[in-house]
């Protein structure tokens, strides 16, 4: 029989999701239901689902309920595969969880299980902050062709608990130019894909002390979107490598959809990268699944 469930819509810079209320585990969405709840003309719209629900009552949240995290978010990518991270998603799923008084933030960090590990997340002045944890730069080379756009260029893999491959464009032209409508060709293609960032450094790099770049991205599972908060961490991570040991730890990145904050300390000994920006919830509704 068709099933009736609640919905929030929600999006950090415009990186859309449907978020799906499911705190005992009782939901099991399949990948087509995924995808039509994401359908912009068929169903609701997204980018992907956030499934909210407790770390106790779901397989893959076990060593995150272990650890003290009480949420797991089961992140999906619109054609309904499953996504290890997913940055802007984090802190849109932390705002519904404060909206509806399941968490709070009131002077700790809220612990949330994903399958990328536990992130914590804080209140910032951009709006929230998630630490995404260490990242690893991975230099053996992956050559990036988009359609229409000439010789494959190289690109730089960074994990920061998803793969991303990052390359670097000479102009805004350039950038404005590209068409992502299509998926680009890596080579060689990452075991488990990968999104693709294009970034343009800002002219100065550096001012004040504070990188800035722009980016477009293409998220594997989805397309183009107007943000990707992982793919933005993974861009500054990526020119601040390429910039070499002088290049600032604090970074600015704009996106099609807003403007996202990236840092990266030291935390217990470790280089870890942070991301900020904000988190809006758009309306609520009820949804029958097929």
């Amino acid at each position: 029989m068709p099933q009736t469930i609640a919905f929030t819509k929600g999006h950090g810079t415009g990186n859309d999701f449907v978020i799906v209320p499911d705190p005992d585990g009782v939901l099991d969405l399949s990948d087509d239901q995924v995808a039509v709840l994401c359908d912009r003309r068929f169903g609701i719209g997204g980018d992907g689902i956030l499934r909210v629900v407790r770390a106790s009552a779901i397989d893959e949240g076990a060593e995150a309920a272990a650890s003290g995290a009480e949420w797991f978010m089961d992140y999906r990518n619109a054609d309904g595969s499953k996504a290890e991270m997913c940055g802007n998603g984090v802190r849109v799923f932390v705002r519904y969880l404060v909206d509806v008084g399941w968490a709070d933030l009131d002077g700790t960090p809220l612990k949330v299980g994903t399958r990328a590990g536990i992130k914590t997340v804080t209140r910032s002045d951009r709006g929230y902050e998630v630490d995404l944890g260490p990242f690893v730069v991975d230099e053996s080379g992956v050559l990036v062709r988009t359609r229409g756009g000439g010789a494959p260029r190289p690109g730089v893999g960074i994990d920061v608990g998803n793969p991303h491959v990052v390359v670097a464009l000479p102009d805004d032209a350039e950038l404005e130019g590209l068409d992502l409508a299509a998926q680009p060709l890596l080579q060689p293609e990452p075991p488990h894909g990968a999104n693709v960032e294009f970034v343009v450094p800002s002219d100065p790099l550096v001012h004040d002390g504070v990188g800035s770049i722009r980016m477009r991205v293409f998220e594997r599972g989805v397309g183009e979107t107007l943000s990707c908060g992982t793919g933005v961490a993974a861009a500054a991570l990526a020119v601040r490598h390429w910039a070499g040991p002088a290049a600032p730890d604090h970074w600015v990145v704009e996106v099609p959809g807003g403007t996202l904050g990236v840092r990266m300390p030291e935390v217990d000994g470790e280089r870890h990268v942070l991301l900020s920006g904000p988190a809006t919830l758009v309306y609520t509704g009820e949804v029958t699944l097929a």
